[in-house]
């Protein structure tokens, strides 16, 4: 479908306003184009486009995995919208082999791709005149920094390969040549062929039953009817299951762990349901989820319609679930409503933190959802604690040049943000205006500004109340603000109460009370113990508690990374096959970090594991982890 031609100039035409008013609500019957933002602080310095000129609204995908040669390839066809006087469209590609580029009609388009900026990628600037709908030829780099494939032996069935992608922040342009920025949203479609037996999956809904090619290999079929930032489009394939929970939920996994994987996260047709009586109706259809392999770099990804999720949250008890909660509640902040700019990451998680806790508030209720946000606040003071409570890095938009002080701040601090917002209007109040902050924004980018000025706006009902909440002050300045609402000290007494009574008098918790403690608890357990421990202490903790056999991942990561801290020989086996198997970065790096800081002890163990490790890691923890460990290709 075409856009009409008399909306062109109006739509795409330069602007100081926030968003492009004179756009019309779609541009056919079938597709959405969400607004360019065009403010200053709306402007993405991690793309090459240059959307005010010719922007991207629809990729149309028709690609081929080819597992021998770890490739996959074949044409993206770009709908463009473009003011009339464009001659050329900037598009972003990492390692893109691009082969041909034609119009609509097949004649033949001049393409250039630019020097490769580090952590960038290079432009891809292609020459349309009068064209608005374009075909490229292109295949992706077996290195692709998206992409991982995996071999059969790195996967819980061992028989067949495995691909998955990881899109968030800017890797996306290393498959698809698109505008790979979370400002510029667009629709999709994508024509997937894949060997049998092996199924795929995508970040769209699969349009019927795949088509047997009659050549060993199979199509699928996906469209993404909403215009999504260009992240989010998400590609899996292996020997994978599907398991229904509800009507529109469920999950695939390998067989091998598909019941474990179902039975972790059988509550997720209730959390939807929650879910939306707290902001408003769930606009994407269906949710499901994949449990990835465990290379898998990150704890989850809220792909759209089917998040992503790493292996090492099942627990067998489902006290993890939390990972769910906070990935579905991207359907709303993220996904819905997106940060224009990675300056403002904290709209998608410090938002979707909240939400993630209320949640869990409603489906396990109150006691646990204090626990896990004490957990949370925690992690904010150990940051403030470390880097200083006036660190550039600590406030919650981060102006370019200016990196976040890590996630610390980005999720929990903007969680604590909205909290306190809570704590000071009362819940009735801050939930009506954060239901209308997604259904006035929904489907379109958004930043900083916007939300300070909808805050001022819809939730303050007086200037003075505006500062009052310190609104400002929470979004631009370090640290955090005084009237921050702090968690109830009693969510944890029981478990400080026993860790102090451990630094004082060497007392280890009863082998039965722990078992009935939440893993919130035993997570903070581990956090208070005293940091410098003998070898003798830490062993009888590990007989009396279990830690090295736990099942948690979580209780587990706390424990290696204090027995390392203490140069504690027999964790480091137990290390060693932790890392070996798990791929999330956020396990990975902390562990090899404080094996490096151990000097002459640790510094010749990290660098042994990794020269092993490395391969199996997606370029995401390699490239956090071969920083720590000063990796040389």
């Amino acid at each position: 479908m075409r856009p009409i031609a008399a909306a062109l100039s109006l739509l795409l035409a330069t602007t100081a306003c926030t968003t492009m008013d004179a756009q019309p609500p779609a541009v056919s019957a079938e597709r959405l184009v969400a607004p360019i933002l065009t403010t200053p602080d709306a402007v993405d310095s991690s793309t090459f486009a240059q959307p005010q000129v010719a922007r991207v609204t629809h990729v149309a995908l028709d690609l081929a995995l080819d597992f021998e040669r770890d490739r996959v390839g074949g044409t993206a066809t770009l709908d463009i919208l473009a003011r009339p006087d464009a001659s050329q469209i900037v598009l972003d590609s990492d390692g893109l082999q691009v082969s041909r580029v034609t119009d609509g009609r097949g004649n033949e388009l001049d393409f250039d791709i630019g020097e490769r900026v580090e952590g960038k990628g290079a432009p891809l600037t292609i020459t349309i005149g009068n064209a608005r709908h374009i075909v490229i030829a292109y295949t992706a780099n077996p290195q692709a920094s998206a992409l991982q494939w995996l071999d059969p032996e790195q996967t819980a069935g061992g028989e067949y390969p495995f691909l998955f992608s990881q899109g968030q922040a800017i890797l996306n342009r290393s498959w698809i040549p698109t505008q790979d920025s979370p400002g510029i949203r667009q629709t999709w479609e994508a024509r997937v062929t894949a060997p049998k037996p092996l199924d795929v999956v995508m970040s769209g809904i699969l349009q019927g039953e795949p088509e047997d090619l009659g050549n060993g290999r199979r199509a699928f079929r996906f469209v993404m009817d909403k215009p999504v930032a260009p992240y989010l489009i998400a590609i899996a394939a292996g020997d994978i299951d599907f398991r229904a929970i509800g009507p529109r939920t469920g999950v695939w996994a390998e067989p091998a762990i598909l019941d474990r994987a179902h039975w972790e996260v059988a509550d997720t047709e209730d959390m939807v349901k929650e879910a939306e009586a707290l902001y408003g109706p769930y606009r994407w259809g269906r949710y499901d989820m994949i449990v990835l392999p465990p290379a898998f770099p990150f704890g989850g990804m809220e792909n759209p319609v089917m998040t992503f999720l790493t292996p090492t949250f099942i627990a067998g008890d489902r006290s993890l679930t939390g990972l769910v909660a906070h990935e579905l509640a991207h359907s709303w902040s993220g996904n819905l409503v997106t940060n224009a700019v990675w300056a403002d990451s904290w709209l998608n998680e410090g938002v979707t933190s909240y939400f993630e806790n209320r949640i869990i508030e409603e489906i396990y209720g109150e006691k646990r959802a204090e626990q896990e946000a004490a957990l949370s606040f925690a992690a904010i003071e150990d940051t403030l604690a470390e880097v200083g409570t006036d660190a550039p890095g600590t406030a919650l938009h981060q102006p370019d040049g200016t990196d976040s002080a890590g996630s610390a701040i980005v999720y929990d601090k903007g969680a604590a943000f909205l909290r306190t917002l809570e704590h000071e209007v009362g819940r009735e109040r801050f939930d009506a205006w954060l239901r209308q902050w997604f259904d006035n924004h929904a489907f379109e980018p958004a930043t900083s500004a916007m939300i300070y000025e909808d805050m001022r706006k819809n939730l303050a009902r007086s200037e003075a109340e505006a500062e009052r909440l310190r609104l400002r002050e929470w979004i631009y300045e370090p640290g955090l603000p005084a009237n921050v609402a702090r968690p109830d000290p009693a969510a944890f007494a029981t478990v400080d109460a026993a860790a102090a009574a451990y630094g004082g008098s060497r007392a280890i918790p009863a082998a039965a009370a722990w078992r009935k403690w939440s893993s919130a608890e035993r997570q903070r357990f581990l956090q208070k113990l005293p940091q410098e421990l003998s070898a003798e202490e830490l062993a009888q903790l590990d007989r009396q508690l279990g830690l090295a056999a736990t099942g948690n991942n979580e209780e587990l990561f706390l424990w290696l990374e204090l027995a390392l801290a203490n140069r504690y020989e027999p964790a480091v086996p137990k290390a060693e096959a932790f890392l070996a198997e798990v791929g999330r970065a956020k396990f990975v790096r902390p562990l090899f970090a404080t094996l490096m800081e151990e000097g002459e002890w640790g510094r010749p163990i990290a660098q042994r594991i990794y020269a092993k490790t490395r391969p199996s890691y997606h370029a995401v923890t390699r490239g956090s982890v071969d920083k720590v460990v000063g990796w040389k290709e």
